[in-house]
């Protein structure tokens, strides 16, 4: 319970580090800040790798799977890497709903920061609930495997249509709870018109940013319980993915149309995980592959974005 306390208490220094510090005035974060921070970020969370196999080779963290330090280095990475990729989709999302709600660059990140201080949340009550899951009911991870493939297929076929934040059912019944005005005033989520509390247009995509992002974990979680039920090896790797979201949205956002083939990377790494996890208890697959399979399928995305030349009238605006 230390090891959970002592990281979580340092993920919640670094957030306030964030806000109250290093981001206290508002400004826009320009590409060569966004790549700083994306680099500390994964050069941070690759490094917490050791900290996992210290902590697993000294057996001072409760070891419920029984894994061997060295496979727990792997499974973290694996599980990290699984989230950090699954998160390019999301960032696709977040830069629909900012340009959706005119949300200027300057406040951008306050959105995020109180965005993914919310995730935390949401995906540690899903992690305990998945993990209590499995552990509960074996026969449980044939469905997470299921719903992976499906996702994996919905994601395929899906390819070319719009995400209109503004036509979404969670705006149309937000709207009917809250008053709304379509103009920002400054970095505020709420202002006071006539003793009336007015929803911003900062707050509506923060709400949806945060209920699109459970969504979202809904297939990322299932896909790292994939990897290994360990809980701590579950909540660190996708805490740290989604601590880097935000540096890596604003290194990526500005060039979303050069990633042309990235969804094709996510479809293939759904449907190997999904595959993974229907066959777990028939066919052992070492981390190793795991790990080569989702690098390749990143890699060869990005190669295909950029080798493959754009055919004039097919790339979207």
């Amino acid at each position: 319970m230390g090891v959970w306390i002592i990281f979580t208490l340092c993920i919640l220094v670094f957030l306030f580090l964030d806000l109250a510090v290093i981001n206290k005035k508002s400004h826009v974060i320009k590409s060569k800040e966004a790549a700083i921070w994306t680099a500390i970020w994964v050069s941070l969370a690759l490094s917490f790798s050791g900290v996992i196999w210290w902590l697993f080779s000294g057996n001072y963290i409760h070891n419920p799977t029984g894994i061997s330090p060295d496979k727990a280095l792997l499974k973290y990475i694996t599980g990290y890497l699984i989230e950090l990729s699954l998160s390019v989709d999301n960032i696709f999302v977040i830069a629909v709903i900012f340009r959706s709600f005119s949300i200027p660059e300057k406040y951008q990140h306050r959105v995020l920061f109180w965005g993914v201080l919310g995730a935390i949340f949401f995906r540690a009550m899903m992690i305990i609930f998945g993990v209590a899951l499995i552990n509960q009911f074996e026969w449980i991870i044939y469905f997470f495997g299921a719903f992976l493939l499906f996702t994996a297929f919905k994601m395929l076929k899906s390819e070319g249509e719009d995400f209109k934040p503004k036509e979404s059912f969670i705006f149309k019944n937000l709207r009917k709870l809250l008053p709304f005005t379509a103009h920002t005033e400054g970095e505020k989520f709420f202002i006071y018109r006539r003793g009336i509390r007015i929803a911003t247009p900062l707050f509506m995509a923060l709400v949806i940013i945060e209920l699109t992002d459970v969504l979202f974990a809904l297939d990322s979680i299932p896909a790292i319980l994939a990897i290994t039920a360990d809980p701590f090896i579950v909540f660190s790797s996708n805490i740290l993915a989604i601590m880097g979201l935000r540096s890596m949205y604003f290194l990526i956002s500005r060039m979303l149309n050069k990633f042309r083939f990235i969804n094709y990377s996510l479809v293939a790494i759904l449907a190997f995980v999904g595959l993974k996890m229907i066959f777990s208890h028939h066919l052992e697959i070492p981390e190793w592959l795991s790990l080569a399979v989702i690098g390749l399928s990143l890699t060869g995305g990005i190669l295909a974005s950029m080798v493959i030349p754009v055919v004039e009238g097919k790339l979207k605006e």
